[in-house]
């Protein structure tokens, strides 16, 4: 479990450091997440100490979103006062990430019912 959660930490420490290094405009943890999708398949998968890290950290998911919970609260007063744009920002996002994942899944079907037809 120590490995598994040195190498997740790892991952994002170093996206922290090419997001500051690199000046991006993407989140440190976000790059770590793609590095480390990158290793697992170029690795085949993950190995069972980190399987079972990663679902005992999705067991207690919820635990994460306290912070973002108080956050909300605190700045409570700006919400109300923008709630347009961040309503507009929030239903075009979804719809967006709705439509963009249905048309990945329909390329990946067809490319999964060429290959099965292939011989």
């Amino acid at each position: 479990m120590i490995g598994a959660l040195t190498l997740l930490l790892l991952f994002q420490l170093v996206g922290e450091v090419l997001a500051r290094g690199f000046d991006l405009p993407v989140p440190g943890p976000v790059i770590g997440m793609a590095l480390l999708f990158c290793a697992l398949v170029a690795r085949k998968g993950p190995g069972s100490e980190l399987r079972a890290t990663s679902n005992g950290l999705l067991q207690h998911l919820s635990l994460l979103f306290v912070p973002a919970g108080t956050g909300v609260m605190l700045h409570f007063q700006r919400l109300a006062d923008e709630w347009l744009p961040l309503l507009v920002a929030l239903v075009g996002s979804t719809l967006l990430s709705i439509a963009l994942s249905a048309v990945l899944l329909n390329l990946l079907a067809r490319r999964g019912r060429r290959s099965a037809d292939a011989p």
